[in-house]
């Protein structure tokens, strides 16, 4: 694998992409900017249930920001794990998701003016009455985004903090009694109050007296950018765009300072369960044929030539070739797939190699496909009857003839099924892809499932397109069975 990545490295500039900020050549066309956001984290950055579109207060503020500073905006869509790495690698170039300014944070990256104050609360399930602050953690557990200052503050308080994706999650982990509290921003807490309307959790206090500022973050080489931002929030504060814009979703103006005290917050998604899971049904459809499908095919057949490579190397009377393929098989097989992904997806980018998210997931899909493959198919080869080498060669055929026309035919029969089993592995875990910014059918559940809490139903139809799928390519395993054997002697 490493070669691989090393050959990559020389051969993929071609699929990089524009430097971060990077301005057009035609100084008359407005600045691309991309710009990173959760959109799963409702009043603040989410899909509008009407629409599907993109909305919420902080991506109403950036394209506040983007019409007064002349910007082109790209949104990119990702986890908010995954939107300081990508931030990092340049795969973005400022994120709009109420990024609490923090030291830690200021060390590493360039911030704009504040456009929003706020404070956290302690949130806890219904029935819990010893916790109403953050000096009763002390020991016990709090459900935080691993990225987050709010696991930050949790960790200082003495909790013993339990990592999820987002807020919704560690929710559902608090009613059902696994962790203790969630410290989060209020008005991200009243948000989810009113949007779900469950009585099984409640604010149990505040956390801390500190005001807290958000703001939009870039990268410490993009002060350009920042300054543009500055600029333009200086200029839509003073002609009152920013309280407006709170004002519409708050109800009061949490652009100023002291502005979260009176927040009125309305329900972001009123829709009932069904409702929900009809609306989605269509999109996560559409992140299906063009996401998930697409990942496997693509995968698959440059995973199956890799691998057949590597089962060859294997074969071969060539040490240097058999140790080359012994190495890549062995990293493929002995590291998880999630940490290949970040590989190619986050860590390329730092020598170089800037991937699209689509290219980046296929390569490293591809080489998971081929690591494993590469055995499946080295034992079918094997398995081929010695006598059938040699007729070939009483015949006149030389190694590449043979193996060609009478060896691998045979063991293409063979290796079906394991490579059956490969295959559908391969289905279930290209729903890792939206982790690196790919927006494939596993992704528009989550979106809508933070957005409405309906995790059960959504991730119950995720999981039915999922099985949909991997049941066509069961049934097509037997007629492709059937017909490959008559190549068996």
């Amino acid at each position: 694998m490493v070669l691989l990545l090393g050959l990559l490295a020389v051969l993929a500039p071609g699929l990089a992409l524009t430097p971060a900020g990077a301005a057009p050549a035609d100084g008359d066309q407005p600045r691309v900017v991309r710009v990173g956001t959760e959109g799963v984290y409702p009043p603040f950055s989410y899909r509008d249930p009407e629409s599907n579109e993109l909305t919420g207060f902080d991506v109403d503020i950036v394209r506040a920001v983007a019409e007064e500073a002349g910007w082109d905006l790209r949104f990119v869509e990702a986890p908010f794990d995954s939107l300081f790495p990508a931030l990092d690698s340049g795969r973005l170039d400022v994120i709009a998701n109420q990024v609490t300014v923090t030291p830690e944070r200021e060390a590493r990256y360039l911030f704009s003016t504040p456009y929003t104050y706020s404070r956290g609360v302690v949130v806890t399930a219904a029935d819990t009455d010893d916790i109403t602050s953050l000096e009763d953690l002390e020991g016990r557990t709090s459900a935080q985004t691993a990225s987050s200052n709010w696991a930050e503050v949790a960790r200082n308080a003495g909790a013993k903090v339990q990592y999820v994706q987002d807020f919704g999650p560690g929710v559902e982990l608090l009613i059902q009694g696994r962790v203790d509290a969630i410290v989060n921003d209020n008005i991200a807490v009243l948000d989810y109050l009113a949007t779900s309307g469950t009585d099984e959790v409640k604010i149990a206090g505040p956390a801390g007296e500190e005001v807290l500022e958000q703001a939009l973050a870039f990268t410490r080489r993009d002060t350009q950018l920042r300054e543009e931002a500055d600029a333009a929030i200086a200029a839509l504060t003073e002609d009152g765009t920013l309280a407006e814009i709170s004002e519409g979703y708050f109800g009061a103006d949490v652009t100023v300072e002291g502005g979260t005290t009176d927040v009125d917050v309305q329900a972001s998604d009123t829709r009932g369960r069904w409702e929900v899971v009809q609306d989605t049904a269509w999109p996560m459809f559409v992140g299906l044929l063009k996401g998930t499908l697409p990942l496997t095919a693509a995968s698959f057949v440059i995973g199956l030539a890799l691998g057949l490579a590597a089962a060859l190397a294997r074969l071969s009377s060539i040490r240097a070739l058999d140790w080359i393929a012994r190495f890549y098989i062995s990293v493929i097989r002995g590291t998880p797939l999630l940490v290949q992904l970040f590989i190619v997806f986050y860590g390329l980018p730092q020598i170089g190699v800037d991937l699209d998210p689509y290219p980046a997931a296929i390569i490293a899909l591809s080489l998971n496909v081929g690591g494993y493959a590469a055995e499946i198919l080295r034992a079918a080869i094997l398995s081929v009857p010695r006598g059938q080498y040699e007729a070939a060669t009483v015949i006149g055929m030389d190694y590449g003839q043979s193996m060609r026309r009478v060896v691998l035919p045979q063991a293409a029969r063979i290796a079906v099924p394991p490579l059956s089993n490969t295959l559908l592995s391969l289905i279930k875990d290209t729903s890792l892809a939206s982790l690196v910014l790919v927006p494939e059918l596993f992704r528009e559940a989550q979106v809508t499932a933070a957005a409405t809490t309906e995790y059960l139903p959504l991730y119950a139809l995720a999981a039915l397109y999922f099985w949909v799928v991997c049941y066509v390519v069961s049934v097509a395993q037997g007629p492709l069975e059937r017909r490959l054997s008559r190549y068996v002697a």
